[in-house]
C-alpha cells in the first residue's frame, strides 16, 4: 500500500465549466519548468497516495487528477501534461479508451497505465492502446517512480514479468485470439458497451454522451446485432470478457 503524506493534500477545485470533481496541482500552483502529471484513478485514496510519492520528486508536480476517464480526457485537454497515470479500471470510461481518446487528440502525450492485473490479454490491450508504460499497483510504491523517470526520459517501461509476456508473444505470433475481439468495435460503441455494462439506463447513457435517447437506444440495438448477443446480460459478459470493465 502506498504511503500518504498530508502535506500534499491540498487542493484546490478546478473553475465549475470545467469540472467540479477534476483536481488542480498542489496548492493550486505551477512549478515553472516542472514535469506535468495527471493522476487518474477512481479511489481517491490511491490517487493521493500516488500524488504523495510523485510530488517527493524535485521537478515533477501533479497538474490534474481525474476520478474516471472522461475527465481524464477532459483534463488532458485542458492541462496538456507531460505525463498521464491512467487506471485501467475506471467508470464511465475506462483507461485503456481514455489513453486511445487522449493520443488521438495528443499524440505525443506519455502514458503510464495502472492496474491491478497483469493478465497476457490486458498486456496487449495496454500496448495496442498506445501506452508507454504499464505497472501493477501492488509494484507502485518500488517502481512508480522509475517507471515516470522512463517516459520522462521518451523510454518506456515494463516490469520484467510483463516484458517477458511481451517476449513470448512474439514469440507466438499464432497464439489462439477471440475472434470476437473488441477490435470491431469502434470508440463510441466501446463507450456506450461500457455503460451498459456499469448499469446504466439508456436515459443515462444519452446524458453522459450527450446523445438524444433515440440514437442511444439505436447504438446499443447495433451492438446487440453486429456482436450477434441477446440480452444486456450478454453485453455484460462480452465488455467483462474483453477487458472494457473490470471486476473486482
Amino acid at each position: 500500500m502506498l504511503a500518504i503524506d498530508a502535506t500534499y493534500l491540498s487542493y484546490k477545485v478546478f473553475p465549475a465549466e470545467i469540472s467540479a470533481d477534476l483536481l488542480v496541482g498542489s496548492k493550486g500552483s505551477r512549478v515553472v519548468g516542472a514535469l506535468r502529471i495527471l493522476v487518474a484513478d477512481d479511489h481517491e485514496v490511491a490517487r493521493q497516495g500516488i500524488r504523495s510519492l510523485l510530488e517527493s520528486h524535485a521537478g515533477w508536480e501533479v497538474c490534474a487528477e481525474a476520478k474516471d476517464g472522461r475527465e481524464a480526457v477532459e483534463g488532458a485537454t485542458r492541462f496538456k501534461p507531460d505525463i498521464l497515470l491512467l487506471d485501467i479500471g475506471m467508470p464511465n470510461l475506462n483507461g485503456l479508451d481514455a489513453a486511445r481518446q487522449i493520443l488521438a487528440m495528443m499524440p505525443e502525450a506519455r502514458i503510464l497505465i495502472l492496474t491491478i492485473h497483469d493478465s497476457e490479454q490486458v498486456v496487449r490491450e495496454v500496448l495496442s492502446s498506445g501506452a508507454k508504460g504499464f505497472l501493477l499497483k501492488s509494484d507502485a510504491g518500488r517502481d512508480l517512480l522509475a517507471a515516470v523517470e522512463a517516459l520522462q526520459h521518451r523510454r518506456t517501461f515494463f516490469t520484467p514479468k510483463v516484458a517477458q509476456m511481451m517476449l513470448d508473444g512474439y514469440l507466438r505470433p499464432h497464439a489462439e485470439s477471440d475472434p470476437s475481439g473488441q477490435c470491431v468495435l469502434t470508440p463510441r460503441e466501446r463507450e456506450v458497451i461500457q455503460l451498459v455494462a456499469e448499469g446504466r439506463t439508456t436515459k443515462e447513457i444519452a446524458a453522459a454522451l450527450s446523445l438524444s435517447v433515440k440514437t442511444a437506444e439505436t447504438h446499443r440495438t447495433n451492438l446487440m446485432r453486429k456482436l450477434d448477443l441477446h440480452s444486456v446480460a450478454d453485453l455484460t459478459l462480452y465488455a467483462v470478457r474483453n477487458g472494457i470493465v473490470q471486476i473486482y
